[in-house]
């Protein structure tokens, strides 16, 4: 397995910027999930690293070597689609030594690699059927052990799972882990759900229109998001938001919501950290788990809030309020049996889980 390094990389289809100016570094061994919404450039640069696509700018390095100017198959990556991408006419061994085939192995060898692979994704007894008769689970463990048999320097994958149903989903995303921690594989995923993306990587990279926003560990992406975009695309629900300023009064600091119907108490060291030309135009974010119904040590309250919709989902609540006039959010509580719509609420927040982001920047001051 090898480093992959990314360097100033661009990609320009006509005057759009596919991917601009992208850098980042996936240490040998590690699985980074490249994560973001549709159309951000992910799959864009997926495919510059495997070569399907040209690079305009920048340098893609592999193992130590510059590899813009490579074909595809003198890349030594593997790269498993969405599609499947499976021949439909041949026996899944014959899917799996294709590539060992063409690249002149001996049959002895072929066959000891393919039946190596096969017993590693348990998927032994499906060597002499066709893809027509396998189900979409089984098709892409075979789409994934024809990328391992290759036995490449690194891997790629191209939103796998994104065909297959919730369960098979939540099942292939385990066994996948699994594997890539057998195979200590240098990886990239590309995926759009940031589900996958925080359950399976060591680094998570996101991106939007082209730019990667941040990279780091699944929980620092999650704790502290370079900015609002970040915060709102990590985390499910989405981070709840109030637009507004801080303000000073007798019992101390306040963030004061735009229309001034809310106010929370801050602490001094929040508000020292905060450059004083976003005193007057800032978002407080706070993640629907860090919030309750209940007064706990650390929590502020908000103004009671009408209840527009509960959720019930067995071991929690999802609990929408209304907060202020257009502004909706989402508390996640323990299962609550005795709120209904249109009731009033008292909203408590985690007062060291607030987060505070530049009203004209989206960055977080207090990361």
């Amino acid at each position: 397995m090898a480093k992959i390094e990314l360097k100033n990389v661009s990609k320009f289809f006509g005057e759009t910027i596919a991917v601009n100016n992208v850098s980042f570094t996936v240490p040998n061994g590690q699985f980074l999930a490249l994560v973001g919404p549709s159309g951000c450039g992910k799959s864009t640069l997926l495919r510059m690293i495997s070569g399907l696509e040209t690079t305009d700018e920048g340098k893609i390095i592999i193992d130590g070597v510059q590899i813009n100017d490579k074909a595809p198959k003198d890349r030594d990556i593997a790269m498993v689609f969405q599609n499947y991408a499976l021949y439909p006419h041949m026996s899944v061994y014959k899917n799996l030594a294709f590539g060992l085939k063409m690249r002149g192995m001996s049959k002895e060898e072929i066959d000891k690699q393919v039946k190596e692979v096969s017993r590693l994704l348990n998927i032994e007894e499906l060597l002499d059927r066709k893809p027509k008769q396998l189900s979409g689970g089984q098709k892409q463990r075979i789409a994934v052990g024809r990328a391992i048999v290759r036995k490449p320097k690194a891997f790629l994958f191209d939103e796998p799972l994104s065909n297959l149903d919730a369960k098979l989903r939540v099942k292939m995303r385990t066994d996948l882990l699994k594997l890539h921690k057998k195979q200590n594989a240098t990886s990239i995923y590309v995926t759009h759900d940031q589900i996958e993306a925080m359950t399976m990587a060591d680094q998570i990279a996101i991106i939007d229109k082209g730019v990667i926003q941040q990279v780091d560990t699944p929980m620092n992406v999650y704790k502290n998001p370079n900015n609002l975009f970040v915060a709102t695309f990590i985390g499910s629900p989405s981070m709840n938001f109030l637009h507004g300023k801080i303000t000073e009064g007798e019992s101390g600091y306040q963030f004061e919501s735009q229309s001034s119907n809310t106010a929370i108490n801050l602490t001094n060291e929040m508000v020292k950290r905060i450059p004083e030309k976003s005193l007057k135009n800032l978002t407080l974010g706070i993640r629907p788990e860090d919030t309750s119904l209940t007064k706990t040590d650390g929590a502020v309250p908000l103004k009671p809030a009408k209840v527009d919709l509960v959720e019930h989902m067995g071991d929690i609540s999802m609990i929408h309020v209304s907060p202020e006039e257009r502004v909706e959010w989402t508390l996640k509580t323990p299962p609550v049996e005795n709120i209904e719509i249109n009731d009033l609420v008292t909203p408590y927040l985690q007062s060291d889980k607030i987060h505070l982001f530049d009203g004209e920047t989206g960055l977080n001051l207090l990361k």
